[in-house]
């Protein structure tokens, strides 16, 4: 028997499954390619040619078209592809992860264009799946986690028709359709019921699973992840221009939390590493790092220099102190620098192995987990600029001799160094002049020079005379070496925007930064920083959306993708913390509580003895409200019962297995019970009286076509059959 629908036109049930099925799975695809799409890790092409395939494939399912790729085909073309992914792999990608899921995509195209088995259906379901897979490596966003219930909606209503498809093609037994035109609509109405109800059991047990169980220490897939611009940018070489790069971004790097800063009242300087090495278009460094020892407590001691020598050499004039706790969740940036405030005492985290250089960089050497979360004491006193003054010039050799070195120079160079600090009487106002002077001369732009040039340096301060942070601290650096002052470049991070809302200060990629370390004999490297300000601050008004957006984000990345067996600890200590108090909250409230209520029962006798009349009353109220609260079920089934029978046509369905309840007790109060294992028609059969037996036969005709056909008209003609069923069983 066909369906007729208005959309459809003359549809079978097991087609209708078919086409849900279809479209389910198209959803389940599209959902997958969605979250890695969301991820950035894409690049122009695939995203291309993958969001037309998908596009091209809706269409035919909107139109109820077959375009099915021949065999003829797909096979050379997989063993062409195959060609190529080595090819991506070696020259284009150089990357495991990249080319592995450009060669899923190229799987889930040529797949989606050549479902002809069940196993077709189940590779393409597969591969979806390994997108997502591949999105969790990419993102550690928690957009992440919508796309994932996405794609778990999808997944289920996806493997929900699959079994249904499955199972109805196996079938040797045909089921009777109905005469309902809107048969296949029900099905589909049942299943968005089914899916987001499942879906929602699978994710809270999941995310019961994920808080109980016990974390792994690292990932297995997160070596392959893509690299970005920071791993270059914050290494022992860095060419000019690779901080500017960083900056075109406004992705979140860390989130900071300094201990009793509720405000954000710091303003500082997030050092990386320091570089000493200058060659005309790079800084670099010589790998001189040292393992950090642990101390008992569990962390790492981070000296302000590497040997004892130097040691000697620094700080000896400064007394005071000023040390800050905080704490940083980092996110993943393919570098294993830890980003710091100068200058650091120690260094805590889950990591087995710590080092550091003698510029008071400091490096994770645990291959088995990146930087995520750690935290750090750091001394940022600094003296004053009388202090500084009286330094004098007597520079340890060691020190002279690294950052003094000089490559060749345009003599305008230390000419201009010269002229701008010819008024300064010592060290430390030659280089506060020429620290003015960079930032009150010249701009800032982030625009690259479109063609190398032969001296940077020169170009930037004769000609150009624009610039990003990494020339306005190398031009300094390079001047302050000219007149005699050892000086060297940071790289790290600088921001002065707080998120009020979670006490953190956010960093992103944008406040990369650059800047100039000078050497002062009895209080060590001294920071200056010559680009001009340009601060961001907390966003105010419609800004402030963001950091709603940002403490979210926040959550998500310390409490979800950074979980590990310390929050586990800090959560089962709040659970049982939390519990204890209830407990002892309720104890003391019941304590408290307990007079009051003594005398509230005494008062209550008193008044029921004056007035018994009245309190009888309001205790019958009180014993009828009660009844038909605890009926309340009965009561609403009474009046639906009713509603049905006077509107049958409205759910046929409902109210023939209504009328065939009533006709059952009705005969079963006169000693006929229908067994619940015999079916309508075997318990009609079962029925000795012939009288009796003619009136059940033509009600339960009526009623099965009711029930099962949804038919309005044979609902509306069972009360009447129903008074013939009993008429005969009254004169039975």
């Amino acid at each position: 028997m066909s369906l007729h629908s208005s959309q459809f036109g003359a549809i079978p049930l097991q087609r209708a499954i078919d086409h849900y099925f279809d479209l389910a799975l198209y959803l389940l695809v599209l959902t997958g390619y969605g979250t890695l799409a969301s991820t950035g890790g894409l690049d122009l092409p695939s995203i291309t040619l993958v969001g037309v395939a998908l596009a091209i494939r809706g269409y035919l399912l909107v139109k109820r078209r077959q375009v099915v790729i021949s065999e003829r085909w797909t096979t050379p073309l997989t063993v062409v592809y195959f060609v190529f992914f080595a090819a991506d792999y070696f020259i284009f990608s150089r990357s495991f992860l990249p080319a592995t899921v450009h060669l899923a995509l190229f799987g889930v195209v040529v797949r989606m264009f050549s479902l002809r088995k069940e196993r077709d259906h189940v590779t393409l379901a597969i591969l979806a799946f390994l997108m997502v897979l591949a999105s969790a490596v990419l993102t550690v966003d928690s957009v992440f986690l919508f796309s994932f219930a996405a794609f778990m909606l999808m997944a289920v209503a996806t493997f929900v028709l699959m079994e249904m498809r499955r199972s109805s093609h196996a079938a040797s037994i045909r089921a009777r359709h109905s005469n309902d035109p809107q048969e296949h609509r029900h099905l589909a109405f049942s299943l968005a019921r089914v899916a987001p109800a499942l879906m929602l059991m699978i994710l809270i047990c999941g995310a019961a699973m994920f808080f109980l169980m016990p974390r792994m220490s690292a990932g297995y897939l997160g070596e392959y992840s893509f690299g970005t611009d920071f791993s270059s940018g914050f290494s022992d070489h860095v060419q000019l221009g690779q901080i500017g790069q960083i900056q075109q971004s406004n992705a979140v790097v860390m989130h900071v939390q300094i201990d009793g800063d509720t405000v954000g009242r710091y303003d500082l300087h997030w050092r990386g590493v320091a570089l000493a090495n200058f060659d005309g278009h790079a800084w670099s460094n010589s790998h001189d790092q040292f393992v950090l020892q642990r101390q008992p407590d569990n962390s790492f001691a981070v000296p302000r220099f590497g040997n004892a020598v130097l040691t000697s050499y620094v700080m000896t004039n400064q007394v005071r102190e000023q040390v800050i706790h905080y704490r940083v969740l980092m996110e993943p940036i393919s570098t294993n620098v830890f980003f710091l405030a100068p200058w650091a005492r120690s260094v805590s985290g889950d990591y087995r192995q710590l080092a550091a250089d003698s510029s008071g960089a400091v490096y994770n050497f645990d291959t088995a987990r990146g930087i995520s979360r750690y935290e750090a004491d750091s001394d940022i006193a600094a003296p004053s600029a009388a202090e500084l003054r009286t330094a004098g010039q007597n520079y340890p050799p060691q020190i002279a001799a690294r950052y003094l070195r000089l490559p060749a120079l345009d003599p305008r160079v230390p000419r201009l160094a010269a002229q701008v600090t010819a008024a300064a009487n010592s060290n430390f106002d030659k280089a506060a002049a020429l620290e003015n002077h960079l930032r009150t001369r010249y701009g800032y732009t982030l625009q690259l020079p479109r063609t190398a040039v032969k001296d940077p340096i020169a170009n930037f301060l004769f000609e150009r005379k624009r610039g990003h942070c990494e020339y306005f601290a190398s031009s300094m650096a390079v001047m302050l070496r000219t007149l005699g002052i050892p000086s060297r470049v940071v790289n790290g991070f600088r921001t002065d925007e707080f998120n009020d809302l979670t006490g953190n200060y956010v960093v992103r990629a944008k406040d990369a930064h650059a800047w100039v370390e000078a050497y002062f004999p009895g209080y060590g490297w001294q920071t200056f920083d010559p680009t001009p300000a340009g601060g961001t601050g907390t966003p105010q008004g419609w800004g402030r959306v963001s950091l709603y957006v940002d403490a979210m984000a926040s959550f998500w990345r310390d409490w979800i993708v950074s979980y590990d067996s310390s929050h586990q600890y800090v959560l089962g200590q709040a659970a049982v913390s939390g519990t204890r108090g209830l407990w002892e909250g309720a104890r003391a409230w019941a304590r408290n509580h307990y007079e009051s209520m003594l005398k509230w029962a005494r008062r209550s006798q008193d008044r029921v003895e004056h007035s018994p009349v009245r309190w009888v009353i309001i205790g019958a109220g009180i014993t009828l409200g009660l009844l038909l609260l605890g009926n309340l079920s009965r009561i609403a089934r009474l009046l639906h019962e009713r509603w049905l029978a006077a509107h049958p046509e409205s759910s046929p369905e409902q109210a023939a297995a209504m009328w065939y309840q009533r006709m059952a007790r009705s005969l079963r109060r006169r000693g006929l019970e229908k067994p619940a294992a015999q079916t309508p028609q075997e318990f009609v059969k079962r029925i000795e009286d012939g009288r009796l037996r003619e009136p059940v036969a033509r009600f339960t005709e009526v009623y099965e076509a009711a029930r099962f056909g949804n038919s309005a008209n044979d609902a509306q003609r069972l009360p009447e059959l129903y008074e013939e069923v009993e008429s005969a069983t009254r004169n039975r």
